[in-house]
């Protein structure tokens, strides 16, 4: 239980020290943009402050989730941080999506800037951005993998600036900088695409990927007094603690040390990642009061 804790205290420090990193490097991107006269490192800048927004508001849901649960929520405040991963996908695709543009617009009419002092801020960015990455490395939960694609989108954008501003210090290659962009931005919005369908599926309790009903199903009948087994219902609070209810129908000879020994072996066929787990035991033959038919 310690240790648990230690990671969740963990997780909302990662993402405290992003939210500061962010915060710090935005003020430099501004003042860079006018030094560099670049409408691009303004415009990310502007960016990072949509970022410095949702990483604050990902940080206040993480340490929100860790609250214990009570009479308005039951089983805890762990949608908390999945709903932070839900808020930083719509403003990370919405950056992205004017990034895109803008990339369109100056792939199609490039512009001169100033390639040394662009090379200085993507240093910085990359330091900032990369040590932000660094802090968030061990997140787990939905909301802080959203997080780490949202810092790693600006990682590899200022890689793409470097890349760009060395190479046009060297030649002439104004739609460099652009076209990296664009490339870059449609690969986070497809690693973004793939987690926003975790999320997606959290919000709408499917059952988690990792567990297989049915064949949960098939191995409780290899108990002993287990008859059968139904009305199996899972569903997954934040993506890492899993919820369970079934109704496990035994033997008629079964004791109540036989039944109690059920129910032991049922909790622990399904895991430590199942946090909350109801057994509702029937004899056979009874009527099942939830049954409709």
């Amino acid at each position: 239980m310690s240790s648990g804790h230690s990671h969740e205290h963990g997780s909302a420090e990662g993402l405290r020290a992003a939210f500061f990193l962010n915060l710090a490097f935005t003020f430099i991107e501004i003042a860079g943009g006018f030094w560099t006269n670049s409408v691009a490192i303004l415009t990310d800048a502007l960016h990072d402050g949509g970022d410095c927004a949702s990483l604050g508001l990902a940080w206040y849901l993480q340490k929100l989730s860790r609250k214990q649960p009570d009479a308005g929520f039951t089983y805890g405040y762990g949608r908390f941080s999945t709903l932070g991963a839900v808020i930083t996908s719509v403003v990370l695709i919405a950056g992205l999506s004017v990034m895109l543009w803008h990339a369109l617009e100056r792939l199609m009419h490039p512009q001169e800037v100033y390639a040394p002092g662009m090379i200085v801020l993507a240093l910085l960015g990359l330091l900032a951005n990369g040590a932000a990455v660094w802090k968030t490395r061990h997140g787990t939960s939905l909301n802080e993998r959203m997080v780490s694609w949202h810092l790693l989108e600006d990682v590899l954008g200022w890689g793409a600036v470097l890349l760009g501003s060395i190479a046009m210090s060297l030649w002439h290659l104004p739609a460099l900088d652009p076209l990296l962009s664009i490339l870059i931005a449609l690969f986070v919005l497809w690693n973004v695409g793939r987690n926003l369908r975790k999320v997606g599926a959290v919000f709408l309790q499917r059952a988690p990927a990792s567990f297989d009903v049915a064949e949960f199903q098939r191995r409780l009948t290899t108990l002993p007094k287990v008859v059968s087994s139904h009305h199996a219902h899972t569903w997954t609070i934040d993506g890492e603690h899993h919820v369970l209810s079934l109704h496990v129908v035994v033997q008629n000879d079964a004791t109540r040390d036989q039944i109690v020994e059920v129910k032991r072996q049922i909790k622990s066929e399904c895991g430590e990642e199942f946090e909350h787990v109801t057994i509702d035991v029937e004899l056979a033959g009874e009527s099942c009061l939830d049954c409709h038919q």
